[in-house]
């Protein structure tokens, strides 16, 4: 009668342990369901065939780095978006979120399963060629600026940035207010390409720009409501700032009266 108790009980467990294990495999994470996503969108615009690095499209090609991946999205390395989060919002942000980040390293931990669904993939994306180019009515930046008329700031585009350096640069509002533009993060070449907010920000007259280390060079993308006009602080030499980089005759020589 005790072994057919034992027996009994003996089944339920197991009953129970293989229907874990299937809910545990059905709730896995998986490249084909949700990696592969993560991967094309943050990814993949560098990672791909005839792109800027090694392709990483497929799961043939994820799965033997997966310990290297890890490592370098934990230091947050890759991908190389440059700029401190919280610091400025980016519409084109290429960070890695912190959900992100917790799926890929759960996934690479569970021995980065494949998934057995491959009907469940995203569709590859497209890429684009084409190089971003500061508009027209860009502003080149260097040193302290001063707003002489109100902007409508769509992004920052970095030119010249010491490789290794980490500039956190601010609007003061006349105000006294500081609203935060952005905060590179030791600084690569790599980093190169325009940080667009995710709302234009409306900086009104008297606005100062700060926070430029030496040799660092910024150009201001205008959004379409408004053009700036900057001018140097008065108490600084104007060789600390590009005229030449002013297209459209936008910033305003320090008079012999500014300067002295």
């Amino acid at each position: 009668m005790h072994w057919r108790v034992g027996f009994s009980l003996a089944a339920i467990l197991l009953g129970f342990w293989v229907e874990a294990e299937a809910h545990d495999r059905a709730n896995a994470i998986t490249w084909n369901r949700e990696i592969s996503r993560i991967f094309y969108a943050r990814c993949a615009s560098c990672h791909h065939q005839g792109g800027a690095a090694f392709s990483l499209m497929t799961y043939r090609e994820v799965q033997p780095r997966a310990v290297a991946i890890k490592e370098e999205v934990l230091s947050r390395r890759m991908p190389p978006w440059g700029a401190v989060k919280g610091f400025g919002d980016f519409r084109n942000d290429q960070g890695l979120t912190q959900e992100e980040l917790e799926l890929i390293t759960e996934w690479i931990e569970s021995d980065a399963p494949r998934g057995n669904n491959p009907r469940v993939l995203p569709k590859e994306p497209k890429f684009e060629t084409s190089r971003f180019k500061p508009p027209k009515d860009g502003i080149v930046v260097m040193g302290e600026m001063t707003l002489v008329r109100p902007v409508v700031l769509d992004g920052i585009l970095p030119e010249q940035v010491p490789e290794g350096a980490s500039p956190q640069i601010v609007a003061v509002l006349p105000d006294g207010c500081v609203e935060p533009l952005i905060w590179f993060y030791e600084y690569k070449n790599s980093h190169q390409h325009p940080f667009l907010f995710r709302e234009p920000l409306d900086l009104p007259a008297g606005t100062v720009i700060q926070g430029l280390q030496p040799d660092t060079r910024i150009v201001l993308i205008p959004g379409n409501k408004g053009k700036s006009q900057i001018r140097p602080q008065p108490s600084r030499s104007l060789r600390h700032h590009d005229v030449a980089g002013d297209p459209l005759g936008l910033v305003r020589r320090a008079s012999d009266s500014d300067k002295n």
